[in-house]
């Protein structure tokens, strides 16, 4: 199985998941690594729900005890419970009845707490699956008219005025509903112009919806599960709603990668999680399913557009676990964070082991939007030595990741989070996080383009863009036998020869002021695979490392996700779009106000206009000359980098 699913790295090399679409780093910020220690802890079962009332956190799921952190004695909480956001003190007065699971929490504009789930009854009266409690007794609200007839109601959402709700059942308030409805989030009552419906289930098993989500501007549904038809339209596990005006079904797909199986005989359906960012303009979807790439996107976190219409649409960007599972997805500040029984991220090239690039993430993660890749944030889903006696170490599932006003609370079926004890349920809180500040490429036109050399030297010659100034030469003993250079904010990444590694070099950043090279430190030990000495030109922009390399068969400019919060590259290699440039010729590259400045193995230097969302990111007929070429060699330098200091 592993020779096999490493084959697939070359079809991943071919070309990018979209093309058309950039993704811009921004400023991110994340939680902390460190999960707040008073939340109180459950067992037998996990946490499946979250939502916050006025200072009181309460949470749903499967379990059946509860107890205070510190505390020794189990209280008999089953299914769902609340306890003081701030303290972590169990809520004594709020002690409703359910005979069966709690899924999905949500909150009414009123302040009454939402319940849908696996029951029957509740407060012993019958609410089957569906029901509003208030949220200081846990009595039922009996003017709250909605009611699932049958079935599970496994996930909701409340936008505009409206709940959302999504599982497997038929009937909602008596009227006929097949996997997803809405009714008024105030009163219980149906909205009668929601009229969409799913039907035939995979691999002969009865439909449903898993996961639902609407955008934060209320004008999009997204919904994934067990169906391959919406509204008599195939729509295979992921489907799209228009809300703007009477809901209606989207014309968008992505069939071609969930129509074909994963490994079915264990997975019925593979979407498990979907999170919108922000500002509504994509969404992150976290599937499981084992093998079935490259056709299917199984283990697999996918970032699609909203606005991309049409059938067969690929994901912006893929990040693979290598075949370990995702159980949930949550957006938020400029991160997806995603939780589940995954080891690894960056992982397309193994199945179940490490493969080149894979970054160890025990079970959560978190990632850029608008790369996929990893950030260094790695708090683990281990226990340690923390552990009480009977805790779990280890889970198959983290069903829920939610924020809450202080931080990212965390439901799942074991008992470690961040080396410390953490029963079914957590939260890592906002205090103590940090924020992520993108970094670029200098975005000045006027500079100076360095060529080092083997010995230390580094000349310094003046550019305004479009033409060269006189050169100076100063020595630099911590840049000798570079390979190819790029330049980084305040830093360059470079390549340099290592005797006794696996491919003879290693990839080094230095602190650079334009007068002065720093002392190199590795980048990162995860790039260890990569061998940086075959680039022979190489430029970063908006979270890509673009690069030149040796061999035959190369004449193309390549490009790999590189992530410098962790400094992890991309385990995936892509090609841009070009035309009309002999790419194998080219010898050191920088990127200057839109245009990529290159010198070739003729000793010329050359400049071409670039742009990454066009059909042809570089046409080689616009391309004009800078320097002429030079028999001497004069620009024949892979080293070259440009800096406006």
């Amino acid at each position: 199985m592993v020779a096999a699913f490493s084959s697939v790295a070359l079809v991943l090399s071919a070309t990018a998941a979209t093309a058309a679409v950039v993704p811009v780093p921004g400023s991110a910020t994340l939680v902390s690594t460190n999960p707040a220690d008073h939340t109180p802890h459950a067992r037998n079962g996990e946490a499946r729900g979250f939502a916050e009332i006025g200072g009181v956190i309460f949470v749903g799921g499967t379990f059946t005890e509860v107890k205070p952190a510190g505390s020794p004695d189990w209280e008999a909480r089953p299914y769902l419970f609340a306890y003081q956001r701030s303290t972590g003190a169990l809520v004594t007065g709020f002690q409703p009845d359910l005979d069966g699971a709690v899924n999905t929490l949500a909150v009414t504009p009123a302040g009454e707490l939402i319940v849908g789930g696996v029951f029957r009854n509740v407060n012993g009266e019958e609410r089957r699956n569906l029901v509003a409690l208030d949220p200081a007794t846990g009595s039922t609200v009996s003017t709250w008219e909605g009611r699932s007839d049958g079935g599970v109601v496994r996930d909701m959402d409340v936008s505009g005025g409206w709940l959302y709700i999504g599982g497997a059942f038929n009937w909602v308030n008596g009227t006929a509903h097949a996997g997803v409805a809405r009714l008024d989030v105030t009163t219980g009552a149906i909205d009668p112009t929601f009229d969409i419906d799913i039907a035939v289930g995979r691999h002969d098993v009865s439909p449903y919806v898993w996961t639902l989500d609407v955008s934060p501007d209320g004008d999009t549904l997204v919904f994934g599960g067990n169906f391959r038809e919406v509204d008599g339209l195939p729509r295979e596990q992921l489907a799209m709603v228009d809300l703007t005006g009477t809901p209606t079904l989207a014309d968008w797909n992505s069939n071609h990668r969930f129509a074909p199986n994963c490994a079915w005989q264990t997975f019925t359906h593979y979407v498990q999680d979907l999170s919108f960012g922000e500002d509504s303009s994509y969404f992150v979807v976290g599937t499981n399913g084992g093998t079935g790439w490259p056709t299917a996107y199984c283990d697999v976190l996918a970032r699609y557009e909203t606005a991309t219409r049409g059938g067969n649409i690929n994901g912006t960007w893929l990040n693979f676990t290598g075949n370990d599972t995702i159980t949930s997805v949550v957006v938020r500040s400029g991160i997806a964070y995603l939780g589940g029984h995954f080891r690894w991220l960056n992982n397309p090239n193994r199945s179940d082991n490490a493969g080149n690039g894979a970054v160890d993430r025990l079970g959560i993660g978190a990632v850029t939007v608008a790369t996929g890749m990893p950030v260094n944030w790695n708090p683990r889903r281990s226990g340690g030595s923390a552990l009480p006696a009977g805790a779990s170490s280890w889970g198959s599932a983290v069903p829920v990741l939610w924020f809450g006003s202080d931080g990212l609370y965390f439901g799942h079926n074991s008992d470690g989070m961040g080396n410390e004890y953490h029963g079914r349920l957590g939260m890592f809180p906002n205090a103590g996080g940090r924020t992520i500040t993108p970094r670029n490429p200098p975005t000045a036109t006027t500079g100076y383009l360095y060529l080092p050399s083997g010995t230390g030297d580094l000349t310094k010659v003046p550019f305004d863009g479009t033409s060269l100034g006189a050169a100076t030469v100063t020595s630099q003993p911590n840049l000798v036998n570079s390979g190819a250079v790029w330049r980084v904010h305040d830093r360059i990444f470079w390549a340099r020869p290592v005797t006794g590694t696996t491919t003879g070099s290693r990839l080094d950043i230095s602190l650079f002021n334009g007068n002065t090279v720093g002392g190199p430190w590795e980048s990162s030990g995860y790039n260890a695979w990569f061998n940086a000495l075959s680039l022979n030109a190489a430029f970063y922009l908006d979270g890509r490392l673009y690069y030149t390399r040796t061999g035959s068969g190369n004449n193309q400019l390549f490009y790999r996700y590189f992530e410098l919060d962790g400094n992890y590259l991309g385990a995936t290699e892509f090609t841009a779009p070009t035309s009309d440039v002999v790419w194998t010729s080219v010898r050191g590259m920088a990127w200057v106000g839109g245009n990529i400045v290159y010198g070739s193995t003729d000793g010329g230097l050359r400049s071409v206009p670039f742009d990454p969302t066009a059909d042809v990111a570089v046409a080689g007929a616009e391309s004009v000359v800078i320097a002429e070429p030079d028999p001497l060699g004069s620009w024949n330098n892979r080293s070259m980098f440009f800096a406006a200091e």
